[in-house]
């Protein structure tokens, strides 16, 4: 049996070196597999992180941007508030201005407006009974033949020129309305410089 034994011996040998070669051989294919996988994880990650990064980074930049657009829509809101309560002021100083002065302004109104020099003069109510009379000799003082209306209308300051049916609208608010457009820019470069 010794020969037998040898035999089985050898044949247990052959089979326990082919079981080691093949554990081997496994060994290294997954050894292989496992640094591959490895090796693309580590590249997904990267990935995934340089995305994140990225996509944090434009939610910053897009959130710098809005931030910025905001804070310049909110000084435009307050220059367009100034320009328009410059505005304001300066009806509020026409109509403030000193009598004589305020009737001078008016006849130059009411000159540059007439059409036939025989219209009449509607005023506010305030102008009606303080400078209605001395407005009137001051516009005629010149040849012009205005009479004062009984009515009155509700403007600030100013007058309103009628004819018949046509009437020529020289109220301090018009004016100052009509100067924004020409003048915005402009005051808006002298506020803001």
């Amino acid at each position: 049996m010794k020969g037998t034994e040898k035999i089985i011996a050898h044949i247990e040998a052959d089979a326990n070196a082919q079981a080691e070669a093949i554990l081997a051989e496994a060994a290294a294919k997954c050894a292989d597999i496992k640094a591959k996988y490895e090796e693309e994880a580590s590249r997904l990650y990267s990935d995934r992180i340089r995305e994140g990064v990225k996509a944090c980074q434009d939610q910053e930049d897009g959130a710098l941007r809005i931030s910025r657009m905001e804070a310049r829509k909110s000084v435009l809101a307050v220059k367009q508030e100034m320009v328009e309560k410059s505005f304001d002021l300066a009806q509020e100083k026409i109509v403030s201005l000193p009598e004589d002065r305020y009737v001078a302004f008016l006849a130059g109104l009411a000159k540059n407006a007439a059409g036939t020099g025989e219209e009449e003069v509607i005023l506010n109510e305030r102008d009606h009974a303080a400078i209605g009379g001395k407005l009137i000799q001051a516009i005629n003082a010149e040849g012009a033949h205005m009479t004062l209306a009984d009515e009155t209308r509700d403007i600030a300051g100013g007058l309103i020129l009628r004819r018949g049916s046509i009437e020529a609208n020289c109220s301090v608010e018009l004016l100052v309305e009509l100067c924004k457009g020409e003048m915005a820019s402009k005051l808006a470069d002298i506020l803001f410089k």
